[in-house]
């Protein structure tokens, strides 16, 4: 008896330190805040937050119905080998704060993290430029090569734009590193109280729901449904994910996020269409997750359902977090676009897309 009150003693000492160390652990600043005062009400008035969190327009389990924990421990333990490439990524050094051109220019800096140049405006959609996407720096560091920009390489950005709160485009270390760079954000609902966790200033954010609009000068960017989930700690859904039309003066840009595959993609070409480029994710898809990422033929087709002149394939080519070979989603994307005739580009990282002009398309991935 004597022993076994010693075994229960112990175990619930170490449950309790345990317990403790995963509290202070969550408090770290990474993992930012959740909504309270104004933004809270905001978030509780949206239609699109019901049940204590934000809903998509249809079902979406974050899992297949058929997926079981063993057998997502089977395909992990028995992934290909080649999930990260053996060589380098190949990229382009631009100089980003000297690039003028007289169209729109789009550099792109691996996986979801662009720039678009627009006249005099910046904008700076979903950095990550930690070297990694997790809460800690040593899980889902980025390919050798796809690294390479850094803080210093950007001019001033006047907006930055987040589509959700998921490591791989909300980065805790980057936006700090950016803080005296930016003007002003733009982000879904309820991720303003992230921003404001690490310093950034209230009148600095615009927060929008879906279908909701803001104007910056000539540029206006309105927020639009996607497929997906938000979350940065233990709880989901208490911030909002979003996609982007962004409209210029002679340009459209659909500004995709992440999302599976749904109607939603036709409504907005619908509402917002054609566009010149669609920026779409193309990668970290899988079988037991069908709902929350698109197969790469889903992005050639959600390319059409928005009326999009060109895609552009993205969420890909930095960071391992799907179990397929690193290059497969642009050799599916690439046969796919050929076979329904879609215009695609695939720019090496850092190397400039001018809309309506120049859409670079070499097979880096095969170099």
């Amino acid at each position: 008896m004597r022993l076994l009150k010693k075994i229960m003693l112990y175990s619930f000492l170490i449950l309790t330190v345990l317990s403790l160390a995963g509290f202070v652990f969550m408090q770290q600043g990474t993992f930012g805040k959740t909504p309270n005062g104004k933004r809270l009400t905001r978030v509780q008035n949206s239609p699109n937050y019901k049940n204590g969190s934000f809903q998509n327009l249809s079902e979406t389990p974050v899992q297949a119905e058929n997926a079981s924990f063993v057998g997502m421990l089977y395909d992990f333990f028995t992934k290909s080998k080649d999930t990260e490439p053996s060589q380098p990524i190949p990229f382009v050094k631009s100089d980003l704060k000297r690039f003028a051109a007289d169209k729109p220019a789009l550099f792109w800096f691996g996986h979801s993290s662009y720039l678009i140049k627009s006249g005099e405006k910046n904008i700076l959609v979903d950095p990550v430029f930690s070297g990694y996407a997790s809460p800690v720096s040593f899980m889902v560091k980025a390919f050798e090569g796809a690294n390479n920009y850094t803080s210093a390489d950007f001019p001033e950005i006047d907006l930055l734009v987040i589509s959700h709160d998921h490591y791989d485009h909300l980065d805790h270390k980057t936006i700090l590193a950016l803080k005296n760079q930016v003007k002003h954000y733009v982000v879904p609902l309820g991720v303003g109280a992230h921003l404001e966790r690490w310093g950034i200033a209230e009148d600095k954010i615009t927060e929008l729901d879906w279908w909701e609009a803001a104007t910056f000068g000539e540029v206006k960017l309105t927020a639009t449904p996607a497929r997906h989930f938000s979350g940065r700690g233990l709880s989901r859904g208490k911030s909002l994910w979003a996609s982007y039309v962004l409209e210029m003066p002679a340009h459209r840009v659909y500004l995709g996020g992440d999302s599976g595959y749904d109607t939603h993609f036709k409504q907005i070409g619908e509402a917002y269409g054609p566009f010149d480029l669609a920026i779409l994710e193309t990668g970290q898809y899988n079988k037991n997750w069908p709902y929350i990422h698109m197969m790469p033929e889903q992005t050639v087709q959600a390319s059409l359902d928005l009326r999009a002149e060109v895609l552009f394939p993205v969420h890909l080519g930095k960071f391992a977090l799907a179990l397929h070979d690193w290059d497969e989603p642009l050799h599916r994307v690439t046969e796919s676009a050929r076979e329904k005739q879609v215009s695609l580009t695939t720019p090496m990282i850092g190397e400039p897309v001018l809309l309506g002009t120049e859409y670079p398309a070499k097979q880096w991935w095969k170099l």
